[in-house]
């Protein structure tokens, strides 16, 4: 018989999550992975009291991970379609979920029950390196002191919630993750060059913002390619995302060096 509990505490799932993220056919992207899902609610499958996998769901009803042990995997379909046809009160409504076209067992799932997709993100990632391009661009680490500055550019060029984004930025402060470019003492790029402490270690990954009033003139192409010769210095591949919606970014990427071959989907149950 299989229970599902809710964890309270995701230590309990250490084991699992490896295992999550190893099967995975390419690096999971950062943000969802280190940012949208420890912030979802986690539970827990038992059979007989072992546990043998998990589900998150966010606030707003979207899976964002699921996952049958490999002893266990024929389980996984009778499982997933349970939590879809909301048979678990523990659980509640679920309308739709979120996977990446590299957790190819999951995102199978989502596709024999979707009643509608579409592509959300797109998944970035350096196949060759060192990258031969260099900028001159002159960007430096962000410092405490600072920290106002880049939440105020954040709020104004991309509407980052002002609570989230000062945790955010503070914390890749306290990282050395976060660097900024500068032009007559005012901030006009962010860039993010963000390390993995348990998972995918090998990659870096990056993020970045440019000033509306500076886009169109191949900034966020050279803040990245900073990024990437940054994180190469480190011994560590590159790799980032964008949404689909983002044709300026997708270019940008691009010029960069970087190549997208998978998808974030979103699925409507």
């Amino acid at each position: 018989m299989i229970t599902i509990e809710k964890i309270e505490q995701l230590e309990e799932l250490s084991t699992l999550k490896k295992e999550y993220v190893k099967q995975a056919t390419a690096p999971l992207d950062g943000m969802w992975l280190c940012g949208f899902v420890p912030m979802a609610d986690h539970f827990g499958f038992y059979k007989d009291a072992e546990l043998i996998g998990f589900c998150c769901i966010n606030s707003d009803g979207y899976l964002l991970q699921f996952y049958i042990n490999q002893p266990n995997q024929d389980l996984a379909d009778d499982i997933f379609t349970s939590i879809i046809n909301k048979k678990n009160v523990l659980i509640g409504d679920v309308t739709g979920a979120f996977s990446s076209t590299a957790e190819t067992h999951y995102l199978s799932l989502c596709l024999d029950h979707a009643a509608k997709t579409q592509v959300n993100t797109l998944m970035y990632q350096q196949i060759e390196k060192p990258v031969k391009q260099k900028t001159d661009l002159p960007m430096t680490a962000a410092t405490v002191e600072q920290l106002a500055e880049f939440v105020e550019f954040a709020k104004a060029n991309i509407g980052a919630p002002e609570e989230w984004v000062t945790g955010y930025y503070a914390n890749l402060i306290s990282r050395q993750e976060l660097f900024g470019y500068w032009k007559k003492n005012k901030l006009l790029a962010a860039g993010e060059c963000r390390l993995f402490d348990e998972h995918q270690t090998e990659h870096a990954d990056l993020g970045m913002v440019v000033a509306e009033s500076e886009r169109g003139q191949g900034i966020a192409t050279q803040v990245l390619t900073y990024l990437i010769a940054l994180a190469n210095s480190k011994g560590l591949t590159a790799m980032c995302s964008t949404e689909k919606t983002n044709i300026a970014s997708q270019k940008a990427i691009t010029r960069a060096g970087l190549t997208s071959s998978h998808r974030i989907v979103q699925f409507d149950f």
